[in-house]
Formats: structure tokens, sequence, C-alpha cells
């Protein structure tokens, strides 16, 4: 890598950190100046994304980036590392936040004080997360970016938005202590943190070391589930998403996907072979299953669209769970594929939840019906309409719901179909091709993913009908063009993905075979070159301190 290559490693983090702590200096009433900065950030954001994407995707796909933070070698010093995992999440991320953010300066960036500085320290904790290479500097970003959703989420204000507010900080604030006692369980096991030292040591620990490590692994594990949002720890996730406001819940999609990329990142890095190999995959095969089957059940009985869109992220996140759980790396390539389709879809139908209920009367919640449904004979004498004009806002309103609901069931041609075409082939194909009979969990997931998208598609036809093909005498919702172009541009990005399904699929699979072998990972970072010194640094080479 070149310096300037280099150096974007680092990028991700800086850009919203600097951006964050500049709109600190301006006051509230300097609205332009404000959306001006943070609109600036995310695009410059999502520029040096999409390049660290494209370097990671280059060459033979073993580009490890390593940034050494004060040119200290790992692992005595912070480093961020950037691989083909890690360049997808940024991407994932920085792609969502240009319009979660576009749709706020139609209304809500001025509905509560700071909302620009915390979009962009939530970028910062997300981004961090994503790079760093060691358990303690993961803890400090989760907890930039548990500290900025905090206001986010009471953004708007509310006796709703504040009950599920404190009940969000006090969940997560159980959770950081956990975070604590497990990377200090680790660290007194292991003598490190360094993700990469971490994988070579694990396999000289022992005994009772070992117990201790596995210990603090577990309860760590338990921190990311709650984010992940397993089921039972998944009590205040639907509450909390629903409560928030339209693009805070829309950015808050990805927030859940925080805890599988870590789930995903430490279960292969460094518990993935040796005497703790496959270390938690039960608790995630049975736990995610649990959860697709809560998450199902709390789909159908979602009366609201914002409850609705709060189970749909469950199903997503027990889908990933139960699949990461039977260790396939087929399949696991389907649900990297399925995590970006599905974060895209819900956040798309958060933004779209507040446009369609604006034009909603109270008494739109009960299913509206014409009389001529009921073939009224008092109508006989009125002139016969052959169509009822339905106002053009209305029409892509329902183009985009009816698209929303395709991609969350599962139905094709979009990507949520092959998302799970992907998956299923991985767990009977490629058995059903071999002599290894195909293992009863593969066939519950199976009747669990079938089940989840027809409850989608049940919930979602119900409240089609209700919001849609109800009685025209409601009002047509006010509807600005960049609210909904927000929702447009990622309803169009799942149709990109579906229709560069196969390359997309060639990288996701890229990316299983590169985490699956651990030893490039490791190897970049622990021989990563110091500034102005030639000898790889590190306990091999010549560069230490």
């Amino acid at each position: 890598m070149s310096g300037w290559q280099q150096h974007l490693i680092i990028a991700p983090i800086l850009i919203p950190l600097v951006a964050g702590a500049t709109l600190l200096f301006f006051d509230e009433r300097e609205r332009v100046i404000k959306a001006m900065i943070s609109v600036v950030s995310g695009l410059a954001l999502a520029a040096v994304a999409i390049s660290l994407f494209r370097l990671a995707n280059s060459g033979e796909g073993t580009f490890e980036g390593v940034y050494m933070l004060g040119n200290w070698p790992a692992p005595f010093g912070i480093v961020l590392v950037v691989d083909r995992l890690s360049a997808l999440m940024l991407v994932l991320a920085s792609i969502l936040a240009i319009p979660t953010l576009v749709y706020a300066l139609a209304r809500w960036h001025t509905a509560g004080a700071h909302f620009h500085s915390l979009f962009q320290f939530l970028l910062m904790g997300l981004n961090g997360a994503f790079l760093t290479g060691d358990l303690f500097n993961l803890f400090v970003f989760f907890e930039v970016m548990l500290a900025a959703s905090y206001g986010l989420l009471m953004h708007g204000s509310g006796s709703m938005r504040v009950k599920a507010g404190l009940h969000y900080i006090a969940v997560n604030l159980a959770a950081a202590l956990c975070f604590l006692i497990g990377v200090s369980a680790i660290y007194g096991s292991a003598g490190t943190l360094n993700m990469a030292d971490l994988a070579v040591r694990i396999g000289e620990i022992e005994g009772e070391r070992r117990m201790l490590l596995e210990a603090g692994a577990g309860i760590l594990g338990i921190v990311f589930l709650i984010k992940a949002g397993m089921w039972p720890l998944n009590f205040w996730l639907p509450g909390a998403y629903s409560a928030a406001t339209a693009p805070v819940a829309g950015i808050f999609a990805i927030m859940s996907k925080v805890g599988i990329y870590v789930i995903l990142r430490l279960s292969l890095l460094v518990f993935g072979q040796g005497a703790s190999a496959g270390l938690g995959l039960n608790v995630l095969l049975y736990g995610g299953m649990a959860t697709i089957a809560f998450g199902t059940i709390g789909v159908l009985a979602s009366q609201a669209l914002g409850r609705l869109a709060s189970y749909s992220v469950l199903v997503s996140s027990g889908t990933l769970l139960a699949v990461l759980g039977l260790n396939n790396g087929m399949v696991t390539a389907g649900a990297l594929f399925y995590m970006v389709s599905s974060t895209l879809t819900i956040a798309a139908f958060f933004l779209l939840i507040e446009l369609v209920e604006r034009g909603q009367d109270a008494g739109a919640s009960v299913l509206a019906v014409t009389m001529e449904a009921y073939g009224d004979a008092d109508e006989e004498d009125e002139e016969v309409e052959v169509g009822v004009t339905m106002p053009g806002t209305i029409a892509v309103l329902g183009i985009c719901f009816a698209a929303c609901g395709i991609l969350l069931s599962g139905l094709p041609p979009l990507s949520g179909f092959v998302a799970k075409f992907a998956m299923l082939s991985g767990m009977i194909g490629t058995s059903a091709q071999g002599d290894t009979p195909i293992a009863a969990s593969a066939w519950w997931i199976v009747g669990l993913l079938i089940l989840s998208g027809l409850a989608a598609l049940i919930s979602m036809t119900r409240a089609g009908i209700r919001t849609f093909w109800a009685s025209m005498e409601g009002t047509v919702p006010r509807v600005l063009v960049m609210e909904m172009a927000p929702v447009m541009l990622l309803i169009a990005l799942t149709l990109a993905l579906t229709i560069k399904a196969g390359p997309a699929m060639s990288y996701m699979e890229e990316t299983v075979r590169n985490l699956q072998q651990p030893t490039t990972y490791i190897d970049a970072v622990i021989n990563a070159r110091r500034a102005g010194v030639s000898e790889p640094s590190g306990p091999d080479g010549g560069g230490g301190l």
C-alpha cells in the first residue's frame, strides 16, 4: 500500500469525529451550515469507504490493510485493520448514512439539539468497531456508538421515546459492564487483547486459564447477542426501534449488525480452531432459531407498522445468528448477502412508515371497505366508475411499500429472494450433492425461513390493504422530494444488488474463505511494517520496541 492509501484506513474514524466536533461550535439556528457540513462529511465518508472496499477487493483477495496509531506495532500499540469483511461493513454503514441523513434534513434535524453531531459520532463509533483490531478499543468505539444512540433515540422528545430511551440506556449500561468483565477475564488469562495476538496465544492456554478465557468469551458473547437482538435478550429492541424517529430508526438498522459482525469475526479468527474451536456455536444455532420464531410471531401480531419493522429486525438477526451457528462456509456467504439486503430493506421501510402514516385518518387504523364490496343495491342508480384515480403520491408510496413487502418476504425477483435462495441452497444443495446427510437443524432453519417469509407476506399484505386499499376520503400525505428520494434510493440499491448478485456473491464467498483462513489476517497484523523501518515489526522481526 502507498502512503496515502495507508492513511485512508483511519479516515472513516477521523472524518465523522472532526465533523461532529466542528458542528458543536455552531448555534442550532445555523441549520443550513450544519446540514451542509454533515452532508459533506457523509459523502466524504462514503467515498473513503468505497475506496477501501476497492482496495480490499483488489488482487487475489489477500489484501490486509493495517494502520498502527503512533507507529507502535501490535500487540503493544493500537491497530486498525481493514479486510474484505470490515470494508463491506464500512460501505454498508456509509451508504445507509446518506439517505437517512437527507431524510432527516426535511424535518427531524430541527426537532432537538445537536442532531448532526450525534449522528456523526454514531458513525464514528460504528466505523471504529468495524476497523479496530483489539478488544479494548472495540469497547471504546462500542461506547461511543451507544452514547450517541442514547441522544438520537430520544431526539424529538415525547413520552414514548423517553420511556423507550430509558429502557434502552439501562440495558446497554448493563451490557457495557458485562463487556468490561469479559474483556478483563480474557486479558487476565491470555495477557493480550489484540485479536491477532490472541488468536496466536490461545493455543498455548490450558487448564484453568482456558476456562477463564472461555468464561470471559461467553460473557463478551452475551453483550453482542444483546446488541444483535437474540431471544430472550431482545425485549428492549421492538419498543426502542419503533419509538425512534424515522431517520434514527433507519440508521439503527445497522446497529444490530455490529453484534453479528463481532461474533463472526471472533468465532472464525480466535475460536476457529484449537481446543476452543466452535465455542458457542450451539448457542448461536438454537438461539437464532428461537429468535426467528419470536420475531415471526411478533410480525404476525403487529398492528402498527413500526412494530412490524422492529420485529423484522429480529427475524433478520435470528436468521444470521442461526446460519452462523451452522458453521458452513457456503451458507455464511449467503448470510452476508442477506445481511446487506435486509439492512437496506429495513432502513427503507422505517423511512417509508412515517410517510405512509402521515396521510392516514384517525379512523384508518381499521380496515375500510367500500360499499360496492358488499354489493349494496342502493348504489345501482349511480353511474358505475371504471376505476378510481389514485394520486401520484399514493401510487409512489404504494410501489415502495410493495417493494419492501417483496423484499421482507423473500419473494422473487428482488435481492431478498436471492439471499434466501443462496442460504437454502447452501444448506440443502451442497449436502444433497455429497454423501453427507442434511442435518436436522438445517431443516429446522429452512422451515423457519419459509414461515418467516410467509408471515412477512401476510402482515405486509394486511398492512397494505389497511393503508392503500381503503376509503379514498382520507387526505393525501404531503411528501417532500427529499423524503421520498432516500426511500427510493435504498430500494434501488436492493435492485442493483439483485442485478449484480453474481459478483456480490463471489465477493461474499471470497470473504468467508479469507475468514476461514485467519493466518493472512494474523500475519498482516503481527508483521506490519512500521513507518521508517524496513524490517517487519513484531516478535519475528527486528522492528519491535
